[in-house]
């Protein structure tokens, strides 16, 4: 099993920056692909961003191309999510993922095994 707990949600103006964290623990970290999906009120949990362990691949969604960023720390087991020029769309709850598998489509929630709780993420306007 592999325990997922995310952090540094909170509110903040557009605009502005947050920086979320995921820490992972329960299994290799350096052979897990990592995701970051949200869900706003009222709506399906979509894909944001992730990383494949295999290769390194980043991908995001159209949506926050440009602006947000995925990294990891394999020494730590930790997966970030730079959020920047934040926008009042970016609302939801931001929830982190992970799957051994290397070659899965990372966009899909059906391919991960794992996932945190969630973090709030409010956007002010």
């Amino acid at each position: 099993q592999v325990q997922l707990v995310e952090s540094g949600g909170g509110l903040v103006q557009a605009g502005g920056s947050l920086r979320l964290s995921c820490a992972a623990s329960g299994h290799t970290f350096s052979r897990l692909s990592m995701g970051w999906f949200r869900q706003a009120p009222g709506k399906e949990r979509e894909f944001v961003a992730s990383m494949a362990w295999t290769n390194g691949l980043t991908d995001y969604a159209n949506a926050v191309k440009g602006r947000f960023t995925i990294s990891r720390d394999n020494s730590r087991s930790m997966v970030y999510l730079q959020m920047d020029s934040l926008k009042p769309e970016d609302t939801a709850v931001y929830s982190c993922a992970a799957t051994p598998g290397g070659f899965s489509d990372l966009r899909i929630v059906s391919s991960f095994t794992f996932w945190g709780q969630g973090t709030h993420v409010t956007v002010s306007s």
